[in-house]
């Protein structure tokens, strides 16, 4: 999320490998291997491909994250525990969704917006990022409870109880991206980054655990409710359930997967390496380099689920699709008359007699 790139030409690359020779009293950084190595097609790469995608993305988040949220409020309860859930991971997906914008136009052109943009974005985006994680692991959870203890006083949470849950997720979201507020900063030449290398890990190694304890949730729940499924007793529709089961942890798995293992690699390059002179360096470019290029389309795959969570956790369910026949029903009606209610204005000046609405 804070980006890792920094703006380096051939002639950099050159020059800097040519005149500065490293101290070899010291460790050689990630900075320092960044300098060397030339970056100028990867960045170029992900300035032509990012905005693109995410233009899309953005578009399909907030059609489908908005929608999930009227049609919440016009037809359900927001009082149980899991409409509570789906309002609040649409609301989590929102915030989430407006920082690709910022990321695209940062992948283009660099940093130009300001030290307290960088940190407001980078935070708005973190809440998101981690809503959006915690809120799936509850979904999960609780619908573990409703399959396994239907009669259970879990499954029918409603009213402070399940404003207090969705509190408590966003209180703990806020804690956990307040580091990106308090320690993300503009540095020369368009660079928004942590101040240094801990904050940077601390970043990463925090993903990384929220997509662990999320596989572990996912396939720990969901394995136990498709043996459920899978005994003779179980209801008619299990077909139906299974192959949700089953996308949920192929879209989860083949969304994060990559990128979480993209990222980790990508944090060896923060921590302290032994002596080395520039041509060790420049041989380890060529990694570097492909690292690079996975990030970029990890993070795009990744970020899609955004607007793929509306699809699997909303639209699948025979009732919300119901709601939203009727709302576009509605809406056609509503359309019909309006243009009935014209036609017939046209017709009653067009006849000299007066019409009113």
């Amino acid at each position: 999320m804070l980006s890792w790139r920094k703006m380096v030409t051939t002639e950099d690359f050159a020059t800097t490998a040519s005149t500065n020779t490293p101290d070899y009293s010291d460790y050689y950084s990630y900075d320092y291997e960044d300098e060397l190595c030339n970056k100028t097609n990867v960045i170029q790469f992900g300035a032509n491909l990012t905005p693109v995608i995410f233009t899309i993305v953005v578009i399909l988040s907030l059609f489908g994250n908005i929608l999930v949220i009227v049609i919440l409020a016009r037809y359900e309860n927001l009082k149980s525990l899991t409409n509570a859930f789906i309002f609040n991971l649409a609301v989590s997906d929102l915030f989430f969704t407006t920082g690709l914008p910022f990321w695209a136009y940062y992948d283009m052109y660099g940093w130009t917006l300001g030290d307290l943009m960088c940190k407001l974005v980078n935070f708005i985006f973190c809440v998101g990022f981690y809503s959006s994680g915690i809120l799936l692991i509850l979904m999960t959870a609780h619908r573990y409870a409703a399959v396994m203890y239907p009669l259970s006083g879990v499954v029918s949470i409603t009213g402070c109880y399940s404003v207090l849950t969705c509190v408590a997720v966003w209180v703990v979201s806020l804690l956990v991206a307040s580091p990106a507020f308090i320690f993300a900063e503009v540095q020369n030449p368009n660079l928004c980054v942590y101040v240094d290398s801990y904050w940077s890990l601390w970043g990463i190694y925090q993903q990384n655990i929220l997509f662990i304890v999320s596989s572990c949730v996912f396939v720990t729940c969901y394995s136990r409710i498709i043996c459920r499924l899978l005994r003779p007793t179980a209801q008619r529709r299990k077909n139906k359930t299974l192959k949700l089961i089953f996308m949920l942890m192929a879209v989860f798995f083949v969304g994060w997967a990559p990128y979480n293992v993209v990222i980790f690699l990508q944090s060896m390059r923060f921590w302290a390496k032994p002596p080395a002179d520039s041509k060790t360096v420049a041989a380890n470019c060529g990694s570097s380099e492909q690292l690079d290029y996975a990030f970029y389309i990890s993070r795009l795959v990744a970020f899609m689920h955004c607007c793929l969570n509306p699809v699997f956790y909303v639209f699948v369910g025979v009732k919300f699709r119901s709601h939203l026949k009727k709302m576009l029903k509605g809406y056609s009606d509503s359309s019909s008359r309006r243009s009935r209610q014209s036609r017939h204005t046209i017709t009653s000046i067009t006849s000299g007699e007066e019409f009113s609405m």
